[in-house]
């Protein structure tokens, strides 16, 4: 493990990211001032998702390797896994999938977990299984076991197509007679508590929630006891404000008494710093904003959407879509595409914050950063030996 960890490292750190994190976060060069969030990048789930796919390749040498879905929401470093000879698994197989699997195949289970069922199959085929499941992920998991032993459907917050809610989905069903409602934002949420308030019909539920619920559920049964879990990189404070509402609902509906209501913080504690740490930052006057990651995580979503209500801010996923001091290549949020944006980089002297989501490693921030100061017309240090002179705490 020491000689993996040694490789991954070497793909992915960045001595100009750690210098400039060592002073403080702040990298003064020429009219520009870099800024990054105190806490950002990779957290220890990825790094050990990452770290045991590298040792599964270094392990199972003359094995076929297998990867159900991609290992982390990062497209740079699910490239790096490809380029190992790992060999691509539908998150979700198809039956031709499961047919080509053989006994002595090897199958990496991402860090958002797999849902039961495909690992029920896989198992049955006989294949090796190396599972780098999140911890906070298999927290959730149990509190979501938990409840369908004791007959309390889970409300899970979250995105019902994530690998991630999927997998926890799965575990709510425990043996098979639990059941799970899963709800994306507030609207959603304020639909359940009309329900639980008696304003609106069951079968409106199950028309609006389709695709979002286990297989035989019934409002009106299975929302009698309520407990609320979450994916794990959703934003805290919409994950709190739907536990709260739905509290509410359940305190209205059974005259103040909020027996049939449960609630277990399972937040990850590396998406909730890195929250911490952009709201922090946005303390600070800032003329722009980017947040570096895959387009497709959740964590790094979210990154993004604070950080637009604060200031003029760039969901990109790597330096590449940095084109020109004219042109930015950006995820909007909304239209839930990549655009184009003109006249994004400041003129004259510029306060520029970085952050990125869990699932980005120090290089792509790193490219990030010197692709800046080259738009910005900046003489760069040839390295970060020569930065301490460009660097202020």
């Amino acid at each position: 493990m020491a000689r993996v960890q040694a490789e991954v490292e070497n793909h992915y750190r960045s001595e100009w990211v750690e210098r400039i994190r060592g002073a403080g976060g702040r990298a003064v060069i020429g009219n520009t001032t870099i800024l990054l969030a105190k806490a950002f990048g990779f957290c220890y789930g990825v790094e050990r998702a990452i770290d045991l796919a590298y040792a599964a390749r270094k392990v199972f040498v003359d094995k076929r390797i297998f990867l159900l879905g991609e290992i982390i929401h990062n497209p740079d470093v699910n490239g790096q896994i490809a380029a190992m000879g790992i060999l691509p698994l539908s998150a979700r197989p198809s039956e031709a999938e499961f047919a080509a699997l053989m006994a002595d195949d090897v199958v990496i289970v991402p860090a958002f977990g797999s849902e039961v069922t495909t690992l029920s199959r896989i198992k049955m085929i006989g294949c090796q299984i190396v599972d780098t499941t999140c911890g906070d992920v298999m927290s959730v998991w149990k509190r979501v076991r938990q409840n369908a032993r004791e007959e309390v459907t889970s409300i899970i917050h979250g995105k019902s197509g994530h690998e991630e809610t999927r997998a926890t989905a799965s575990q709510a069903r425990g043996a098979g007679g639990g059941h799970f409602l899963v709800v994306l934002d507030l609207h959603e949420t304020d639909r359940v508590c009309e329900f639980l308030r008696g304003k609106i019909s069951k079968e409106i539920i199950l028309s609006e929630f389709k695709g979002a619920y286990s297989a035989g559920f019934d409002p009106d049964l299975h929302l009698r006891r309520i407990g609320v879990a979450n994916q794990t990189t959703m934003l805290r404070s919409e994950t709190e404000e739907v536990q709260q509402r739905l509290r509410d609902a359940v305190s209205n509906r059974d005259g103040g008494d909020v027996a049939n209501f449960r609630f277990f913080d399972t937040i990850c504690g590396a998406t909730q710093e890195r929250q911490d740490a952009l709201f922090d930052l946005l303390r600070t006057r800032l003329d722009l904003l980017l947040v570096v990651g895959g387009y497709n995580s959740s964590n790094t979503t979210h990154l993004a959407e604070i950080g637009e209500k604060a200031v003029d801010t760039y969901f990109i996923r790597n330096a590449e879509c940095l084109e020109s001091e004219h042109a930015i290549r950006h995820y909007d949020l909304h239209e839930k595409v990549e655009v184009q944006s003109a006249k994004w980089l400041p003129v004259g002297p510029a306060l520029i914050g970085i952050t990125a989501g869990a699932s980005c490693p120090n290089n792509l921030i790193e490219e990030t950063i010197l692709r800046v100061l080259e738009l910005r017309g900046e003489s760069v240090p040839a390295s970060p030996d020569h930065l301490a002179s460009a660097v202020r705490g």
